[in-house]
């Protein structure tokens, strides 16, 4: 019987250290040694650089620039206002040789420009697009991303 009040004595200490280690660590305070983000970390947070993964699945970048740019693919404007499920073969086949002939640098602006212009990406297209651009941001090369 005292093992049992010993070990819940032991368990309630930990959790409560570790509840006050919680609530200090939300209000930003400085917690055992964790230093408090520096002011430029806040500005480059606030920003999407076009390299996050979040960034590219919450919104596909349409919120930094509101420029629209064309990469050679006037064409894919027809698709405009049709939802991701209602292409064709072909037409996936289409987005997918506009998306690979794409420079790397090009890539995460081409994903803004598409939902600018109100063209929402076939689902195989869209999901090609994000795990480019989650290898980009990890340093590899988008044709490692092919297997070319």
């Amino acid at each position: 019987m005292e093992v049992i009040v010993i070990i819940s004595s032991v368990l309630a200490v930990v959790g409560a250290v570790l509840w006050c280690y919680d609530r200090l660590s939300r209000r930003g305070g400085d917690v055992a040694g964790v230093p408090e983000p520096e002011a430029g970390a806040e500005a480059e947070d606030e920003e999407c650089c076009g390299m996050h993964i979040t960034c590219e699945r919450d919104s596909l970048l349409a919120s930094v620039s509101e420029k629209v740019e064309y990469y050679d693919d006037e064409e894919l404007d027809r698709f405009a206002g049709r939802g991701q499920e209602s292409y064709t073969d072909d037409e996936i086949e289409e987005f997918r040789d506009v998306l690979l002939t794409l420079l790397p640098e090009d890539i995460a602006g081409w994903g803004r420009s598409i939902q600018l212009r109100g063209i929402e990406l076939p689902y195989p297209i869209k999901e090609e697009l994000l795990m480019i651009v989650a290898e980009a941001r990890r340093g590899a090369s988008p044709a490692a991303v092919d297997g070319k």
